[in-house]
């Protein structure tokens, strides 16, 4: 299979993430790839009518401005522009979020992944506060059958990220404070807003998966709640500092983020703090436990969702999230849900 080169077309700058442009004005569609995608890979999503990749790096030897440059014209060969290159050891950080010893030793390999991808023309990081990971009491049914993450209080949920599970009632040795958090929280963000504002880098908050009021003894005041986001950015107080809004944290948490997740568009959105959108639904919310599941199956209308981004005139990235495993494997799931969400672009009358 041979791909399509991509015509010379008029392009569209993104006032979202300021250095990038578009083929298409309005809402972007994303998806999400492995540095080691194979081809078939990247052919599909140019068949999709996908523009932009949101890249984890599976080969440690390409998070450098070299790498980036690498990955990016690779890419670039199918259509596809890179919109986040993912470091998944700067993501999640316990030293960080913790104010453990090797926190200093952490940010600067922090700092340094910005500046590369500053550096190499990429101007979008998503970056997570948790301590302990995302949390999940494993897996159950949802439509047609499909195995998908389900967490539940009441069932020991544990917590991973990368190669490390947490569980018990202390994770880390003992309990912390909500006033711990905010301390570590603004040492970490006073660093990094220097670098990302001279790197031309805007960093998207993503928020605590889920979004409960502890977990492991750990917790969660800042990316937990709206309250808890308008405080955390007002601390940060640069352009460069917003939100990656995870639709499906947001519906997680349900009434106890404060504001439904349209309220929370309008907010961030018009204040241009909104990067990135992660498009998920939910069985129920918190506190009675939920199930993953598809767009157009949870609690959610992600119709709304879509129109209120049309509102405060996003044109970021949306992509899907934390795909159920269907029949046919990643490839049907992702083809499903970006059909889906480019209806959604669709009916709202941008694309």
């Amino acid at each position: 299979m041979v791909t399509m080169p991509v015509p010379d077309r008029e392009r569209y700058p993104l006032r979202t993430i300021p250095g990038y442009d578009a083929l298409r004005p309005g809402i972007q569609i994303g998806t999400q790839f492995s540095s080691s995608a194979c081809d078939d890979d990247l052919i599909l999503a140019q068949q999709l009518g996908v523009e932009w990749a949101m890249v984890s790096v599976d080969d440690p030897s390409l998070h450098s401005v070299e790498g980036y440059l690498k990955l990016k014209e690779r890419f670039a060969a199918f259509g596809l522009q890179i919109y986040r290159i993912a470091n998944h050891r700067c993501h999640n950080m316990s030293e960080v979020t913790l104010g453990l010893p090797e926190r200093d030793a952490r940010i600067a390999e922090y700092l340094q992944y910005i500046r590369n991808l500053g550096a190499a023309g990429i101007h979008y990081a998503t970056y997570a506060h948790m301590a302990n990971g995302i949390w999940s009491s494993g897996s159950e049914r949802t439509r047609g059958g499909a195995e998908s993450r389900a967490f539940r209080l009441e069932s020991s949920p544990v917590g991973r990220w990368i190669d490390t599970t947490f569980a018990g009632e202390l994770t880390h040795g003992r309990a912390y404070t909500e006033a711990e958090l905010w301390d570590n929280y603004a040492y970490f963000i006073r660093k990094v807003v220097p670098v990302a504002e001279e790197s031309g880098v805007y960093i998207g908050i993503h928020p605590d998966d889920p979004p409960a009021p502890a977990l492991g003894g750990i917790p969660r005041p800042l990316f937990s709640s709206f309250e808890g986001y308008r405080r955390a950015l007002e601390m940060a107080s640069s352009p460069n500092i917003g939100v990656c809004l995870c639709v499906g944290c947001w519906l997680e948490g349900g009434a106890a983020m404060g504001k439904d997740v349209v309220e929370a568009i309008h907010f961030f959105g018009s204040r241009r703090q909104l990067f990135k959108v992660h498009l998920r639904n939910v069985s129920a919310p918190l506190p009675e436990g939920f199930v993953e599941t598809y767009l157009d199956d949870g609690y959610m209308d992600m119709l709304d969702v879509v129109s209120a981004l049309q509102a405060v005139r996003f044109d970021g990235a949306i992509i899907s999230d934390h795909l159920p495993s269907m029949v046919g494997g990643r490839r049907v799931a992702e083809a499903y849900h970006i059909g889906y969400m480019r209806a959604l672009v669709h009916a709202t009358g941008a694309d």
